[in-house]
């Protein structure tokens, strides 16, 4: 753990698969074994306590906003939940 600091970094993801190689390491598969081990780097802070993984539903993955195209209602709650809206709403 970093000096003075108590709580691990939270990290939200919203892909299984992602979040099993996260916490198990390193697999050598057919699928990843192009991948140097030294990239698997997240495993060793998750493992060390610096990091901690946790899934997020992807409707509620606010960093959808921002690489995806997504539902209208989907679009609105994520706004809505980090504080975003329109002006004419404002005034």
């Amino acid at each position: 753990m970093i000096e003075g600091k108590e709580e691990p970094t939270i990290l939200y993801e919203d892909n299984a698969a992602c979040i099993a190689q996260l916490k198990d390491g390193y697999i050598k598969g057919d699928r990843t074994k192009h991948i140097l081990p030294k990239f698997f780097f997240t495993h060793d802070l998750q493992k060390d306590g610096e990091v901690k993984v946790e899934q997020v539903r992807s409707s509620e993955n606010s960093a959808d906003l921002f690489t995806k195209s997504l539902p209208t209602s989907v679009f609105k709650k994520l706004i809505h939940q980090i504080g975003m809206g329109r002006l004419k709403d404002i005034q």
